[in-house]
């Protein structure tokens, strides 16, 4: 079994190669994982930086104390994959992120498409990004990354637009497309961006304005999917087409 991992703001040892790992993450090392000495733990920043530790002990029900391995920095993969996710109803978003954060997106653009049924507005719409990033967050401890996914601020639709005028590839998924994801030439390195449109389906005035932006429509499949789970499920191919998952 993999290494469970932790998120810390940094990787500060005392002179012994010791490090105390408190706050919520030791109480959930310790409490929930129950944690022994001898067993192995990765702590990450979650922006790429890593050590491989071994605990030591604890200290109560919230301190883990390990012995700091040698801290190393995971390079970015390429091709870089953000996925423009129209916002669901409902939890569905957070289901969403959950399962692009598991399968490796590397970035995900809360978009208020017009079709869109729920709106992110004021107070709301900082609650539900905050659920989005807290999301990614746990998504990425839980499937063993080091690097999370980025969750952007809610995007409009011109401000997705220009995401895709400086995309290497970018694509849409819509019916009108007239060719398979699964066909479709892919860069080598560079950013991929890949837009899922709401449960109303992406307006004709938007995929216009993303074909003139360089965008094509393409299709994932025979079946239609939820827009929570499109994401998931294109990402996926993208990954395994781009040798990412090799």
């Amino acid at each position: 079994m993999t290494a469970p991992v932790f998120v810390v703001e940094h990787f500060d040892a005392d002179d012994g190669g010791r490090y105390v790992l408190d706050g919520p993450e030791g109480r959930h090392a310790v409490a929930v994982k129950r944690l022994r000495p001898g067993e192995d733990v990765v702590l990450t920043d979650g922006a790429g930086r890593r050590a491989d530790c071994v605990v030591l002990g604890t200290e109560g029900k919230d301190r883990l104390i390990v012995r700091l391995g040698p801290v190393c920095e995971e390079p970015p993969e390429q091709p870089r994959i953000t996925v423009v996710q129209a916002l669901p109803k409902g939890d569905r978003g957070e289901l969403a992120v959950e399962t692009m954060t598991e399968v490796g997106v590397d970035a995900i653009v809360p978009w208020q498409a017009g079709r869109c049924v729920t709106q992110w507005r004021g107070e709301r719409g900082l609650k539900s990004l905050a659920k989005w990033r807290a999301t990614a967050r746990e998504a990425g401890k839980q499937s063993r990354r080091v690097r999370f996914p980025e969750v952007a601020d809610a995007a409009t639709t011109r401000q997705v637009a220009a995401l895709l005028a400086r995309a290497d590839f970018a694509a849409v998924l819509h019916e009108s497309g007239d060719e398979p994801l699964a066909t479709a030439g892919l860069p080598a390195e560079g950013d991929i961006v890949l837009v899922v449109g709401p449960e109303g389906g992406v307006a004709p005035e938007e995929l216009a304005l993303f074909e003139e932006a360089g965008a094509k429509a393409y299709v994932l499949g025979r079946t239609v999917l939820r827009t929570s789970t499109a994401g998931t499920a294109a990402a996926a191919l993208l990954l395994g087409r781009t040798g990412r998952w090799s």
